[in-house]
């Protein structure tokens, strides 16, 4: 059994890898280019314990699952590839921040849902081509326990805060319960057991958070509609299932109208990146028509503003998070990350 669980791993592996390099030829010099800077760039800044951190030496779990993500999307494993060593020493990072309630971080790391989602989807990806056996039980048990720890996390309305419910007094926000569903979502993909009814309850809660239009607002107590947690809305609904409701279609519609193509998509507005880090990723899987055309639009504004070392500036989170995100949207047809795939 074993064995055939490692050929079919490595079939898809090689499967995804022509993909990949199909990919590569068609795309433009300037962003491949643009590319391999950022990725240059991440390794560089990868701490020796194997972290990556924000401004301030913030979010360091969330960091190294965004950056471990980015370097995941040029085609490189834990074993193989131009950056396996960085990956394997975030793998080891993040394993060793997984702690006996399941939580990936610790308490003190600033918002810390926020690591654990981005966290789930990462080494549920390496866990999905893992081959050593000893390995892939470690990421199993890790990954177990992140769902148990979210379940737990799970506020009476069934969204998240920046921490679990029971620290955060039941308060939740749209954001941080789109890390969770994706989160969840990307650990059921890889074989790992997730109740339907958590995902329901997220679903429901996204639901209650949508406006008549379309827009998804901050928090179910209001807040009002942020373009960029209806575009990340979007992006979970799809990961749970779900593809042409009517709520869903007025989301869509909203960011339509308020990301790109729209009057924001020729300027900078709040969460700039973290909105087409998730709308690169509906319109990659629901809207093959124009991605061709959305991807050079917003790649060509992505590369205008690369620094020479290769980072991204902008933001007050700092160079790592938005040089990953901007990585990732430019490598998500690549086609390596299956959370990300049609």
């Amino acid at each position: 059994m074993q064995k055939v669980l490692t050929f079919l791993l490595i079939f898809g592996w090689l499967c995804l890898s022509d993909a990949g390099i199909l990919s590569a030829k068609n795309r433009d010099p300037k962003v491949q280019k643009a590319i391999t800077n950022a990725l240059e760039y991440l390794a560089r800044e990868q701490r020796r314990q194997g972290y990556w951190e924000a401004n301030g030496g913030q979010y360091r779990v969330a960091m190294t699952a965004l950056a471990g993500n980015a370097l995941l999307a040029e085609g490189s494993t834990t074993t193989r590839g131009k950056y396996a060593k960085n990956i394997k020493n975030a793998v080891d990072y993040l394993l060793e921040m997984s702690q006996p309630n399941g939580l990936i971080g610790y308490k003190n790391d600033y918002h810390y849902t926020y690591g654990h989602g981005y966290s789930m989807v990462f080494l549920s990806q390496v866990y999905g081509e893992e081959e050593d056996s000893v390995r892939r039980k470690e990421l199993k048990t890790a990954l177990m326990k992140a769902v148990g720890f979210c379940a737990s996390a799970q506020t009476t309305r069934g969204g998240w805060g920046y921490v679990s419910a029971k620290d955060g007094n039941d308060f939740d926000e749209g954001s941080t319960c789109i890390t969770q569903v994706q989160g969840l979502r990307a650990c059921r993909n890889a074989g790992i057991p997730v109740d339907k009814k958590i995902i329901d309850r997220a679903k429901k809660y996204i639901a209650d958070c949508t406006t008549p239009e379309g827009g998804v607002q901050y928090s179910i107590r209001g807040g009002g509609a942020r373009p960029a947690i209806t575009a990340a809305a979007c992006a979970a609904l799809f990961n749970a299932g779900e593809y042409d409701s009517d709520q869903l279609k007025n989301m869509l519609e909203y960011s339509r109208k308020n990301i790109w193509p729209g009057g924001s998509s020729n300027r900078y507005f709040g969460h700039w990146h973290y909105a087409h880090f998730y709308y690169a990723q509906v319109m990659y899987r629901g809207d093959t028509k124009n991605w061709e055309k959305y991807i050079k639009d917003i790649g060509q504004q992505i590369i205008r503003k690369q620094s020479a070392s290769g980072a991204w500036m902008e933001g007050h989170v700092g160079p790592v998070y938005t040089t990953a995100i901007n990585a990732t949207i430019l490598q998500l047809d690549n086609g390596y990350l299956p959370i990300y795939q049609k």
